[in-house]
């Protein structure tokens, strides 16, 4: 058992090997940094600025924010070339006219190669196009966005487009014909014979989720074949000291661009354990603009220092702000509406794990959860009450079918199994899916086979193949967290902890109480990769022994079966009946 156990120190990223990083000095070479975290993303930005192609255009996953979009102008603003070597011009504001000058003036409007970069979160038709206005004076010309990014780049969000089919046809024929006229708003009032269109040529970037371009894909087939895709990497792997140097630097980056005060060196090990608690892995470090924008911004409003304290705090309050449901979940099972055993044994039932998601909610929780199993007489059906009531899932019930299999597999019976069982998660009201208790259902099931106890101060989850690998699932750390809060108001008895697959070991990031009960030997976690390996720590007994001396639990399963086919001694006949009776007298 204590060869499965984890030390705490497996329970948190290993912040020490950055301390020299997190103590140097900026050195604030934007681009730089930006093309270490984001490479596709740079040489795509890069590439769109050298393209000759009639209708530059680039479809971004990114998402579809204000901040966002301000990083991507920011970064191609640095990239684009300071002076434009197309021909450029300027509307003559007198006669309504567009003539062609060598460079664009200081004093136009708006320039038709100016270079500059235009974004928008919400777009309509005045707003992208200008508007052509009637004074007292004669007709005045409203600029759009479109001349205001031309000879440069147009950010749009990929919604804006899809929700108004019309303003994007309009856009796309100018772009591809590279020329801008001007449509009147009323029709009855045609346009003046002096306004002339004018010539168009931007650079168009699209940024959108992944449904967002496939719906574009599918109405612009030809157009998405032609155009340049890249992607805004939201995570960001740490091998070697240099990747985290280059996370160090991306963050000083975004905190300079959105003039922060100077982030002091106790707040990187606090921001660094977010970071891999957001992204669910301890070699994975978060680039997600907005996240990243939001602790900062949080940790200055708990306080005017960027420093370990105050992020704590900002941590600590916004997981209290949002802690309302968990709480109101955790109080039905303390106050016994909900049945959950944290001590002592019991057949054929196993606490299990579970993370509940609510909509509208901003943040999932864990939640233990009872799953019961009950054998008897039948033709080897194995029930599962959640698909039958329509509760579960369809992973749910490719998770049973699995762990049906790996034990027909290992019993080698040569008949239909003698007995039928019923698996069902207890006080479940809700539609139950995933593959995740497969495993606690299992040993449930083994439980209820052989008539062992499994020991309730122990919670289970985890995954299973036909072989009996126990395989890595989703949200272990709220998970873990939330049988651990159970168990803490309850009184640790130091016998409590969770079996979780050793292949989500990497995945733990734990709140520095469970930390300290691991280590303080209250509180246990058990890393497992074979169901044999739980059965062990549920039971005390092992699945298969080679000395015979010794029973284990499939040895009980099979004397069971035997015991299920004998034929009933009621059913012979009376004469064998009443011989054996005069024998045993």
């Amino acid at each position: 058992m204590s060869n499965n156990r984890l030390e705490w120190h497996t329970l948190l990223p290993d912040t020490a090997t950055f301390t020299s990083i997190f103590e140097q000095q900026w050195n604030g070479l934007y681009l730089e940094n930006i093309a270490a975290v984001q490479p596709r993303l740079f040489d795509s930005l890069s590439q769109l600025q050298r393209t000759t192609a009639p209708f530059p255009l680039l479809l971004l996953k990114n998402a579809e924010s204000h901040d966002a979009q301000q990083l991507l102008a920011h970064v191609i603003a640095e990239i684009a070339p300071e002076n434009t070597t197309s021909q450029g011009g300027r509307y003559d504001w007198n006669d309504n006219r567009f003539q062609f000058t060598p460079e664009p003036t200081a004093d136009s409007p708006f320039s038709t190669l100016s270079g500059s970069v235009q974004i928008a979160d919400w777009i309509e038709e005045e707003q992208l196009f200008g508007a052509l206005r009637s004074t007292s004076s004669g007709f005045q010309l409203q600029p759009g966005l479109v001349h205001q990014a031309n000879g440069g780049t147009l950010i749009l969000p990929l919604r804006t487009l899809l929700l108004q089919p019309r303003m994007w046809l309009r856009l796309r024929q100018m772009l591809m014909q590279q020329r801008f006229e001007w449509l009147s708003q009323d029709e009855r009032t045609p346009l003046p014979i002096s306004v002339a269109p004018m010539p168009l040529h931007l650079r168009l970037v699209l940024t959108g989720d992944r449904d967002a371009l496939a719906d574009f894909q599918e109405s612009e087939p030809e157009l998405c074949a032609d155009a340049l895709y890249s992607e805004y990497e939201e995570d960001w792997q740490i091998t070697d000291h240099e990747d985290g140097e280059a996370w160090y630097q991306w963050v000083h980056s975004i905190a300079q661009m959105h003039n922060f005060a100077d982030l002091e060196a106790d707040i990187w090990p606090v921001l660094f354990r977010e970071g891999v608690r957001y992204t669910g892995d301890q070699q994975t470090l978060p680039l997600c603009y907005r996240w990243l924008l939001r602790q900062l911004r949080d940790a200055q409003l708990a306080g005017e220092a960027l420093n370990a304290e105050n992020l704590e705090i900002a941590v600590a309050t916004r997981e209290w702000r949002e802690s309302f449901l968990a709480e109101r979940v955790q109080d039905e099972i303390l106050l016994d509406q909900v049945r959950i055993e944290t001590e002592g044994e019991a057949v054929g039932q196993i606490n299990g794990l579970s993370v509940l998601e609510v909509p509208g909610h901003p943040r999932p929780f864990g939640e233990p959860s009872r799953l019961s199993c009950v054998v008897h007489i039948g033709d080897g059906e194995f029930m599962d009450v959640e698909r039958k009531a329509e509760l579960g899932g369809n992973l749910h019930a490719k998770g049973m079918m699995i762990m049906q299999a790996w034990l027909m597999s290992e019993l080698e019976l040569e008949q239909q199994l003698p007995f039928s069982a019923s698996i069902v998660f207890e006080q479940s009201y809700s539609e139950v899916d995933g593959d995740s208790a497969s495993l606690a259902e299992l040993c449930a099931l083994i439980s209820a086979l052989t008539l062992h106890p499994i020991k309730q101060s122990i919670a289970v989850t985890g995954s299973i193949d036909q072989f009996g690998n126990v395989q890595s699932i989703g949200g272990i750390n709220e998970k873990i967290e939330g049988f651990f809060n159970l168990c803490e108001i309850r009184g640790l008895t130091g016998q409590q902890g969770v079996i979780l697959p050793a292949s989500n070991v990497r995945h733990l990031c734990l709140k520095s109480s469970v930390v300290d009960a691991v280590r303080e030997g209250k509180f246990h976690l058990w890393a497992i990769d074979s169901v044999e390996e739980a059965l062990i720590l549920l039971t005390g007994k092992c699945w298969q022994n080679d000395d015979q001396a010794v029973p284990a639990l499939i040895d009980d399963i099979q004397e069971r079966i035997s015991q299920f086919n004998q034929p009933d001694p009621r059913h012979r006949p009376w004469i064998l009946r009443w011989l054996n009776w005069f024998n045993h007298n």
